[in-house]
Parts: C-alpha cells; structure tokens; sequence
C-alpha cells in the first residue's frame, strides 16, 4: 500500500500529480472517492457514471470548498483509469436517516420543498470508523449504545448515536453550520448576515469567503486556526489565543450537550480528528466543564506515537463518570470499506 497526502485542496495539477502517483503504485483494481455531500437524489454510496456526475455537480455549490476540488480528481481519474469502477462515497450517508425534526428546518413548507432546505450533517466516514471502535472498546453491541462522537480537525461537528443510527447532528445543509472551527465561523445569528448586507453592502461573495476561509479559530486570534499554535500563544500571554480557545472549547461543550439532549442517556463521549486526537489540553477544558453530563477532567493523556499505532484509547479515569474516548480517525479505511461494500467484494 501507498499513500500521499496532499497540504492543499486539488488544483489545475491534479491530473499531473494523479498520473505521476499512478506510476509508482500497483494497478488499482476500483477508485473510491469521498465527496463530502450527496445532495438530494443520491442517498447511499453508488458508482460514478455520467449521471451521477451530473448530479454532483448541480450539489457543488452546498459545499464548495470540498466538493468542486474532489471533482477534479474524479475526472482526473477517470480519464486516467477508465476501465476501473470509480465508486462515490458520501459524508453525508451517515446521517442519511436522521429523524425529522432532527433534519427539518424551523422555515416556510415552501422553501423546504421546492429549495430542498434541510438538514445532512457530514463528517459521516469519521463517525463510522469510531463508532466501530467505540462497540470494540467497550465491548457492547452497537444496537445497546447511546453515545456523543466529536468530530474535531480543520471542520468540527458532534453527533448523537442511538442504537447505531444518527438521531442529531450540529452541521446542516453546509459543512458550514455548528461548531467553531480552524478557519470557519459555524453557526452564526441568521440576523447578522442580513444585517451586514443591508447595514454595511457586503456582498454575497466576501461573506462567503469570510464565512468559510478567514473566521473561526484564525478570525478569533488574529494570528493562526491551528489549536496548538494557539495553545503555545496563550501559553506566553496571548489574549487573542486564549480567547479563541475558550471561544472554541465552549462551542464544543454546548455541541456536545445538544447532542446528549437526543439521547436517553450518555453511554460514552468520544474525541476524533486531528485536534481530538493530539490536544490533550482542549480535551481537558471541554471534559472538565462537562460535569453536569457526568463527564469528568482529568483525562489521561496517552502518548501520541502510542494512540496512532493502537488506534484507539480510553482516556477517563474509570469509575468516576462517563467512558471518554480518543479514536484515531480512519476516514480513508472507512471509504475503502464503503468501495468494496459498493463492489461486492
């Protein structure tokens, strides 16, 4: 097996550098991709053929910043691997039977029906890949399980699981709703838009890219969307960082909360994604303000070399409350198990 990982989005050199990886690597026997949102047609992952790729394209717009790069590569790669199965597989599927006042929108039947208005939730591969890990850890079968996953990296969500299903999710329509993240602002009084459009003229386009490219945890300190620079910020007297951590950390808690508002009972609370996975110090400030969930601080802090071989930790100290969990996210084994699913391999 090899990999490459890429720092930026796929630009104009994506075929080059997809041709180039082809050249080094074994013959792919199928190509899955993951492409955050499945918009209103395609509910389940599903092979890529010309009217599937129609469809993507008419939902790139929901969200932009993922789905028009990843639909570089799949032309790239289908152009280059055109006797292979290209398979789709969808963020959005996770939460594809999410209850209905948990996906409907409080807005005019109208809008609901003619725009689509609703409801998706992403973040889907990652929750899959931990829940599995989470019935493994704590040896209890997924249809007994009531749990709160948290998903935090460049984008941030929380989700509630109930018996294996998601019941609720903190993103919506967009991977732009909920959570405070690195570069994106999450959820945001629907009022203010208006407001500055109408008050100060901003255009459709610099609120989209502000929304998306300079908010959240960068719009917060001024200076970076990383948790660890900020950690290290705050660290040397940086009121701008700590700021944004403290703004960061209590999104998350009232995140998590909400989601335990779907549940009949906390049965774990588990971390994932790059900042769940290697920030000990905002685990620590979410978990120790959590007590009214009867979650605990003083989380253990497993060593990072450790938790990546391993996979998976739990870092509450037991008996004292609620089983808190760190699962190493495996969105790309999630979307290689959802391919050969597809396939019927």
């Amino acid at each position: 097996m090899a990999d490459r990982d890429a720092s930026e989005p796929p630009g104009p050199a994506a075929a080059a550098e997809l041709r180039d990886f082809l050249s080094k690597v074994p013959a792919p026997a199928a190509v899955g991709h993951r492409i955050v949102h499945s918009g209103p047609h395609l509910t389940g992952h599903t092979l890529i053929d010309a009217r599937v790729r129609a469809l993507l394209a008419d939902v790139a717009d929901l969200a932009p910043l993922h789905v028009t790069p990843a639909l570089r590569v799949v032309d790239a790669a289908r152009e280059l691997l055109p006797d292979v199965p290209h398979v789709a597989c969808f963020d959005t599927v996770f939460h594809k039977d999410l209850p209905a006042e948990a996906r409907t929108y409080a807005v005019p039947e109208r809008w609901r029906a003619e725009y689509g208005l609703r409801r998706y939730g992403f973040h889907g591969f990652s929750y899959s890949w931990a829940l599995q890990r989470t019935v493994q850890a704590l040896g209890r079968p997924v249809d007994n399980l009531q749990v709160v996953l948290v998903h935090m990296g460049g984008g941030c969500s929380a989700c509630a699981v109930r018996n294996g299903r998601s019941v609720d999710t903190t993103m919506g329509l967009t991977p732009l709703e909920g959570l405070v993240m690195s570069r994106r602002s999450g959820s945001l009084d629907p009022g203010a838009l208006l407001w500055l459009q109408r008050r100060h003229g901003l255009r459709t386009d610099e609120l989209d890219d502000t929304l998306h490219r300079h908010s959240g945890l960068l719009g917060l300190s001024g200076t970076s969307g990383d948790t660890r620079d900020l950690v290290r910020a705050r660290a040397e007297g940086d009121a701008a960082a700590a700021l944004a951590l403290a703004t960061f950390t209590l999104s998350c808690r009232r995140g998590i909360a909400s989601m335990a508002a779907s549940l009949d009972r906390l049965d774990a609370l588990v971390f994932t994604g790059e900042i769940g996975e290697d920030q000990p110090e905002v685990r620590e400030e979410i978990c120790s303000a959590l007590t009214v969930l009867g979650v605990r601080g003083g989380l253990l802090v497993p060593e990072l070399e450790h938790l990546m071989r391993e996979g998976l930790r739990r870092i509450d100290q037991v008996g004292r409350g609620v089983p808190v969990l760190v699962v190493v996210t495996g969105e790309t084994q999630q979307i290689a198990a959802e391919t050969r699913r597809v396939l019927g391999v």
